[in-house]
Parts: C-alpha cells; sequence; structure tokens
C-alpha cells in the first residue's frame, strides 16, 4: 500500500505571535518541531506498511528548515519526503495550503493519505479534510483506531462526542487522526544515519501548475485580522452559615426568571 502523510513544522511553544501588519504567524525566533498529531499519522502509517507492505512518502508545506522534520520521518521509517517550498505561499490560509498540497500530491501514486486531525500551531482542523475533498475523496476525520485492513478498504474506529462509530472506507481515502490511534515510535541511530544520506525532493511555485492569485495572502479569502486573550470574570455570592437558607432563596428567585 502506497501512503503519503501530512506533515507540518510548528513552533515548540504556545507563545506564538502574529505580525499585526499581515495577520500571520512570526516563526522566527522559535525552536521548530514536527505537530503532535502528524506524529501519530505517520505511526499509523508505518504500521500499515509493516503489516501489509508497501511505501510511506512525507509531505510538507512550509519554508527551508522544514526538512530537518522531514528527515526526523525518514529517521522513524518514513521511505520518502518531499518539501513543498517557495515564499510565496507564504501566508496562505487553510484554502490556499490545501490547494498546494492537492497539487503536491497529485505527482504521486497513492492509496491512502494520513493526516494528523489539527495543527497546534493553527487547530482549525481543515486542510486535511479539505484537500480530500478537491481530491474528491472519501474523507474520514478524528479516527482513533485501524480495526482491519482489507483488499480495497479499511475498517477503522471513528470519535465523535457521543460515543464511537465504525466506518468502512473504500480506498483511495484521505484519514485524519487522533493522538490515540497509536503511540509514536522513537527514531532509531541507525535510522537517523540513513536519514541524514536521503534526498528530499523540493518542489517549488512552479511545479505546481498554480496562478499567482491562487496562494500565499493573495490567495487566501481568509485571513487573522486580530488575535485577543479571552478573559472571562464571575461574580460570585457566598452564603455561609445563617445565611444558607438566605441564599437557597436568592438561588430559586434566579432560577424562577430565566424559566419564563
Amino acid at each position: 500500500m502506497n501512503i503519503i502523510v501530512l506533515v507540518k513544522q510548528v513552533p515548540d511553544t504556545d507563545k506564538v505571535k502574529i505580525d499585526p501588519e499581515s495577520g500571520t504567524m512570526v516563526r522566527e525566533g522559535f525552536e521548530a518541531v514536527m505537530n503532535t498529531f502528524d506524529l501519530h499519522a505517520l505511526e499509523l502509517a508505518l504500521r500499515i506498511k509493516e503489516m501489509v507492505g508497501g511505501s510511506v512518502r512525507v509531505i510538507s508545506m512550509g519554508p527551508p528548515n522544514t526538512e530537518d522534520i522531514l528527515r526526523e520521518a525518514l529517521a522513524l521509517g518514513a521511505d520518502r519526503a518531499t518539501l513543498v517550498s517557495d515564499r510565496i505561499f507564504a501566508g496562505s490560509d487553510t484554502l490556499a495550503t490545501s490547494l498546494v498540497l492537492k497539487r503536491a500530491i497529485e505527482r504521486y501514486e497513492f492509496d491512502l493519505i494520513l493526516a494528523g486531525e489539527k495543527a497546534t500551531d493553527g487547530e482549525t482542523g481543515q486542510v486535511g479534510p479539505e484537500v480530500g475533498a478537491m481530491m474528491n475523496l472519501p474523507v474520514i476525520t478524528y479516527v482513533s483506531k485501524l480495526l482491519d485492513i482489507k483488499k480495497d478498504s479499511l475498517i477503522v474506529e471513528r470519535s465523535v462526542e457521543d460515543g464511537l462509530e465504525e466506518w468502512e472506507v473504500r480506498l483511495p481515502a484521505l484519514l485524519t487522526v487522533s493522538r490515540s490511534v497509536s503511540e509514536p515510535r522513537f527514531p532509531t541511530l541507525s535510522g537517523k544515519k540513513r536519514a541524514l544520506k536521503m534526498d528530499i525532493e523540493t518542489l517549488g511555485f512552479s511545479d505546481l501548475g498554480l496562478k499567482a492569485d491562487q496562494v500565499g495572502l493573495r490567495g487566501s479569502p481568509t485571513r487573522v485580522v486580530k488575535v485577543f486573550n479571552v478573559s472571562v470574570t464571575r461574580k460570585a455570592d457566598m452564603y455561609e452559615g445563617k445565611r444558607v437558607s438566605e441564599g437557597i432563596d436568592r438561588v430559586v428567585e434566579i432560577l424562577r426568571r430565566f424559566s419564563r
């Protein structure tokens, strides 16, 4: 089975900064790591390869230093890696990013695309499903367990608010996975040495057949215009000792008022 895993480089901090003029994240000055949820997607891909054979390719869109997380993926066991990088992509929202990734994925043969359910620096959970929709693939989100692998389909468990669902999805398909789907392995020394020697394919704007107004800020119908912290304040009335009955009467009064 040929599997493509979408991975993203994110800042290794929750103290992200936003450029007030462009509304884009300031990524300079922070150590970068692979998005946690994507590590779980990669682990699932590697386990499927170990069970049924095939290959795993990781694809990431980002600046040149994104190569670091791609080499990490190679050290963990991925067979090939592709970096999609060009300054014109800067500022792309989820729609523009999904279009770029779609064009990159279409260059390769695949049976399955895996991605983390969301990225820790944005938490929209949109890119995976958008890529699948653009490619007219069946999409299942929040996959928490792989139950079975058949000749041309997978059976998976999906976590939803009120329980679990069991789905069978025909391949090719795209799945976004939660942390519970797998426990990522650690890279070995031999894996790290192997990764350092491997070539990483790089694709730029001119390789994907896109127009300038389809990517970056120009190609993004949405953008961040303001970021602020929400503070929640509540007034508390305390009734103790002999005043408890007074507090009960107050609560009853409030409940009656809102039930009208």
